[in-house]
């Protein structure tokens, strides 16, 4: 085995840090990490503070801003995810020094992998996260992907290539945060996947706006409405949908003033029917996909991330799949809430290691590489 060479022969710990396109929070997770077996540890969420969200949306969907705006959200991300890491450390009683790397993702305020001048960018000054932590920081993982032609995203496949091994039929790890993105594991062929489209952020961005709420606890807004056909199809039209993977979105692109856009000529419905609504969108652009990888007779859909709590959705999605397992990640023993923050723990053990981390089929870069920037903590 490769990795023994690598001295990889004895247990380490890492750390990840996620906050993603939801900006419910941020994610941390402690691992412990033994060639390619991974233990979640401890975990932790510790909240985003409502000014930092606000200003952050901004950015991101496209609105006007300067340098000084960017810079000094740069600064309080990074004293935002160093004091998660420092909190994640507090409450599972680990000192610094028995960490070998912290993978920080950093917050991604604008995704942009096509046309002339493809870019990403995550704020979250990583020399701050290892300063203020004692630990060496790995950050910046998508633009190395980038640089090679990839789309830079999505990067988890990668990791759940590593935990979920198909036997004789597909496995899908579906992954629904602001957006949902896929990996595709079938026996024998290379792991792929790609964004599908919108996750939980159209309907978190209409419960904010109608009801007040961060997100539609329990899917109760959506319950009460009717599920509006024509709005369904009127969104299904969004050319994303039917563009050919490698690809990959965000809020850019999935937002509210996106919303309200293909709410024109629907003025007079109900809130609670665009609610119900945009559940189904949700649930119909993830199976519409997920049911073109099926083979074997013991297909399953794993999934993860926020939306595995919006029981309207996970019921949807089973009487979309009607020939699927659905499960939450969790019943597989990987806890739903951290697989990110896991994914990112394991992407710096793979740039402490100089392994290979990115998966070109599934981004579309020349080669596979070690994503990712070293912020040493001395």
């Amino acid at each position: 085995m490769q990795g023994k060479s690598l001295g990889m022969d004895h247990k380490e710990l890492y750390i990840g840090v996620m906050s993603g396109t939801s900006m419910d929070g941020v994610d941390t997770a402690l691992v412990s990490i033994e060639d390619d077996s991974i233990t979640l540890l401890a975990h932790d969420e510790f909240p985003m503070p409502d000014d930092l969200k606000a200003r952050l949306l901004e950015v991101c969907i496209g609105q006007k801003t300067d340098l000084i705006a960017i810079g000094e959200l740069d600064h309080q991300l990074g004293h935002l995810f160093a004091d998660a890491v420092l909190q994640l450390l507090n409450k599972s009683d680990t000192p610094a020094s028995s960490v070998t790397a912290i993978g920080n993702h950093g917050q991604t305020v604008f995704h942009q992998p096509t046309g002339d001048s493809p870019f990403t960018m995550q704020l979250g000054d990583a020399n701050i996260i290892a300063a203020k932590t004692q630990i060496q920081t790995v950050a910046d993982f998508r633009r190395k992907d980038m640089a090679l032609g990839g789309q830079g995203a999505p990067l988890v496949p990668a990791f759940h290539h590593t935990i979920f091994h198909p036997k004789d039929s597909s496995v899908v790890v579906l992954n629904i945060g602001g957006i949902s993105n896929i990996s595709v594991l079938r026996p024998n062929q290379p792991t792929f996947g790609y964004d599908t489209g919108p996750g939980n952020m159209l309907m978190d961005a209409w419960a904010d706006k109608h009801i007040g709420e961060k997100f539609d606890r329990d899917a109760r807004f959506a319950l009460k409405g009717q599920l509006n056909q024509a709005l369904l199809e009127q969104l299904l039209n969004e050319p994303y949908l039917s563009q050919m993977p490698p690809k990959s979105t965000g809020r850019e692109l999935f937002n509210l003033p996106w919303l309200e856009q293909q709410l024109t000529e629907f003025k007079d419905l109900a809130a609670e029917d665009v609610q119900r609504t945009l559940c189904e969108y949700t649930a119909l652009t993830i199976a519409n996909e997920v049911e073109t990888y099926r083979l074997g007779s013991q297909a399953a859909l794993y999934v993860c991330g926020g939306g595995t709590r919006n029981p309207l959705l996970m019921k949807r999605l089973s009487g979309l799949l009607t020939s699927w397992e659905v499960e939450s990640t969790t019943s597989k023993g990987v806890d739903a809430d951290y697989m990110e923050a896991m994914a990112f723990a394991w992407l710096a053990q793979r740039h402490v290691h100089q392994l290979p981390s990115n998966l070109p089929e599934v981004t579309g870069a020349s080669r596979a590489a070690s994503l990712g920037v070293l912020y040493r903590a001395d």
